[in-house]
């Protein structure tokens, strides 16, 4: 079986789990992140319960088998079993990385307090920022590993297409793909990750520790 870390891989260069109706389960990557990974007609479990408790709580969901893993019933279940917590289901998106000049100038932060840098830092490792007028881009390891990016544009700024060129500009700072996670509701936010060039490959449910942080949770890939 493959592990958490070989699927996204996988997803990332193109190559999606097969569309098979199976839930698959498998170890958390560390003790920070555990979730559930939807795919089409596939779901990926990942924590380090017991297998067999996952899949009868999944039975015990009165609803599509597809559409278990992600039902609000096995969702809470998962959060009472392991005391975690959670915020909403996200899109996944991915994008490979990108030759070529900035689309805008940018400038390292190395010190601050921004609030999109603190929210990271609480999820990811390696956490590093850039500053471009009106806006800021966050990259670090998060689940599995995987270099993710998020963006914000200060109210001012919004409706120029900022959130556009911030998110382009990411694809251009790294030499692997780039994931991004944005909520359904945040419309805005996806199209401007749709028109940067990001791809939708499914969705996600983490499941934070109350205790663990980023402490080298997301190592480095080789």
């Amino acid at each position: 079986m493959q592990t958490l870390r070989e699927i996204l891989d996988a997803v990332a260069h193109g190559g999606p789990p097969p569309a098979d109706g199976v839930t698959v389960v498998v170890p958390q990557e560390c003790a920070r992140d555990a979730g559930v990974l939807a795919f089409t007609a596939h779901a990926v479990v990942f924590t380090d319960e017991d297998p067999a408790w996952v899949r009868a709580a999944l039975r015990a969901v009165e609803c599509d088998p597809l559409a278990a893993p992600m039902h609000p019933r096995f969702l809470s279940a998962l959060l009472e079993r392991t005391g975690r917590t959670t915020e909403t289901i996200d899109t996944m998106l991915v994008g490979p990385p990108l030759p070529g000049r900035l689309p805008l100038p940018l400038v390292e932060i190395t010190e601050g307090d921004h609030s999109r840098i603190g929210y990271a830092r609480g999820r990811r490792d390696g956490v590093r920022a850039w500053a471009a007028e009106g806006g800021v881009l966050v990259m670090g390891r998060g689940i599995g590993g995987r270099l993710e990016v998020s963006v914000e544009v200060d109210e001012g700024a919004r409706q120029r297409g900022l959130g556009r060129l911030l998110a382009g500009a990411a694809r251009r700072l790294t030499a692997e793909p780039l994931w991004a996670q944005v909520t359904p509701g945040n419309a805005r936010s996806l199209r401007a990750f749709l028109a940067a060039g990001y791809r939708p490959v499914g969705a996600e449910a983490l499941l934070l520790s109350a205790t663990a942080r980023s402490a080298g949770c997301s190592r480095t890939r080789s």
